[in-house]
């Protein structure tokens, strides 16, 4: 055989550097082309999520491939089988892969340079006459706005543009002159629903998952997915309080996938994407509660001055939780993951799982409801995957009716004055359906096609449980109100991807029939 010379080895290496460079310049030319619009042009997200390594640690590569191919059920993320070829699909995966040249941080000295209070004198009064308790929000994701809509005269009195990408619903302060807003990207808003202007902002991140407001309106919790922590800042002026890193045992740190404010324990709860854990966060002013004989494991995460120093409570689990809900008392929580079957029941008192629900398919709980049947109290939840609403014994943990309909659903809304609960079929064929529920006979008793062919979803009620409002979830929608009683329209407003809508008094009050 011949002796292959220096110069010929030399030569093949260049060319395997050549090639490798043009490998990943046609991979990002196809990353620009088809990803940029929704995970950011430096791959650090927009709205949808980041794209570096540490960003999905329960993705490998060949599961990548799998869901640029094929989508992914219960997101945004279209499928790209029917675009690309088997190699260009190989190769975007082989992109999002490559460690970006420095990793992403986004650190308090960056939070704190864009952190602004643009308003400094608040209004006295609203300045409009509507009820200010009765107020929708509804988010307009086809150009970034906000609407705010009177919920009597059912008027819009205000539209204003938003960062990018809002996610995790907006929340409100406990006496619901406050909304809060988190982006995909990061940043966090405080808007007076008085003075209809922006009062502060902050960008708390890279990629946000969503925020929570204390029940006694002291602080604000956002969870991150990029860089892995969580962030707490003061819910006057946003101004950041404690900086907390999700991290475990040696270097394992984890993405998160929500938080929730528990208001009747005065604490937060934080769900993990990447640890099998969930972490309660006390913010009372003892910040110390107290379990008679049970041991917990504590750490303390350090503020930025001596009175933010949070404590956390890990309670290890069997498994990841990428969604949850709480039993009416908050004692208990109930939640599920993306990869396993059924839910988790964890006691939030004993700190432990003490029961699991038969849920198949894959259940949207951030989107369950309680309500009053017969002699219980029920929860019920649609989902992602099968076409079925469960009814759920909050005493017993047992599935007592599954109801068949359409196909799967996104959303679930009920009122406390109505005797339905409403429930979209947001995936499949049919997702132009509306089903409404008996509450008392758990039948499906109509179904409504806002706008045939186009997607309904996401139903909100006003204060008052008189009118229902639906969104048809289209570039050129609509919010479509019906009466709630007798479930005939009653007007129509073209809105531009209408996508949730959020009633003040319901949620600062807690009302059973939407999600918190």
């Amino acid at each position: 055989m011949r002796p292959v010379s220096r110069h010929a080895s030399g030569l093949a290496l260049l060319l395997a550097a050549i090639s490798a460079t043009s490998n990943i310049d046609a991979a990002e030319r196809l990353y620009e082309q088809h990803c940029a619009a929704c995970h950011g042009t430096d791959r650090l997200g927009g709205s949808g999520p980041a794209l570096v390594p540490g960003n999905f640690e329960r993705l490998d590569r060949e599961a990548a491939m799998d869901v640029i191919r094929d989508g992914r059920p219960a997101t945004q993320m279209p499928a790209f089988g029917g675009k690309l070829s088997a190699a260009e699909v190989e190769s975007l995966a082989d992109y999002i892969f490559e460690p970006p040249p420095a990793p992403p941080e986004w650190t308090l000295a960056d939070m704190q340079h864009s952190h602004s209070v643009p308003t400094q004198t608040l209004a006295d009064a609203p300045v409009y006459a509507a009820d200010p308790l009765n107020l929708f929000l509804i988010v307009e994701k086809g150009d970034h706005h906000i609407t705010i809509l009177d919920g009597d005269r059912l008027e819009p009195i205000h539209r204003f543009a938003t960062h990018r990408a809002l996610h995790g619903g907006p929340k409100f302060s406990p006496d619901g002159r406050f909304t809060y807003l988190a982006s995909r990207d990061g940043w966090i808003s405080k808007y007076d629903l008085y003075g209809l202007e922006v009062v502060a902002e902050i960008r708390a991140g890279i990629n946000t998952r969503n925020l929570a407001v204390s029940g006694d309106g002291r602080y604000v919790l956002v969870g991150n997915y990029l860089p892995h922590q969580l962030v707490m800042l003061d819910a006057g002026d946003l101004a950041p309080l404690a900086v907390i890193p999700v991290t475990g045992k040696g270097d394992r740190s984890s993405r998160v996938s929500a938080v929730y404010d528990a208001p009747a324990r005065s604490s937060f709860v934080v769900a993990l994407k990447d640890m099998a854990e969930i972490w309660e966060i006390p913010y009372g002013d003892d910040r110390e509660p107290v379990y008679p004989g049970l041991v917990h494991d504590y750490r303390y995460a350090e503020g930025i001055a001596d009175d933010t120093r949070f404590p956390v409570r890990r309670i290890r689990l069997d498994h990841y939780l990428d969604d949850l809900c709480f039993s009416p008392d908050y004692r208990h929580v109930i939640g599920t993951a993306r990869d396993t079957e059924g839910a988790q029941v964890i006691n939030l008192d004993v700190g432990r799982r003490i029961a699991g629900i038969d849920l198949p398919g894959l259940p949207h709980l951030a989107s369950c409801i309680t309500w009053q049947y017969k002699d219980r109290t029920v929860m019920a939840t649609p989902d992602f995957k099968a076409g079925m609403v469960s009814v759920i014994d909050v005493e017993t943990w047992q599935v007592i009716r599954r109801i068949e309909t359409a196909g799967p659903g996104f959303f679930m809304r009920s009122h406390e004055a109505t005797p339905y609960a409403w429930v979209d079929v947001f995936f499949g064929p049919d997702n132009d359906r509306m089903h409404i529920i008996d509450k008392n006979s758990l039948e499906i008793v109509r179904t409504l096609v806002p706008t045939p062919g186009a997607t309904s979803a996401h139903v909100e009620f006003d204060r008052h449980g008189r009118y229902a409002l639906v969104s048809v979830w289209e570039n050129e929608g609509a919010v479509v109100i019906y009466d709630a009683h007798t479930l005939e329209e009653i007007k129509r407003l073209p809105m531009r991807r209408p996508s949730g809508k959020y009633n003040v008094y319901n949620r600062i009050s807690g009302s059973t029939g939407t999600s918190h």
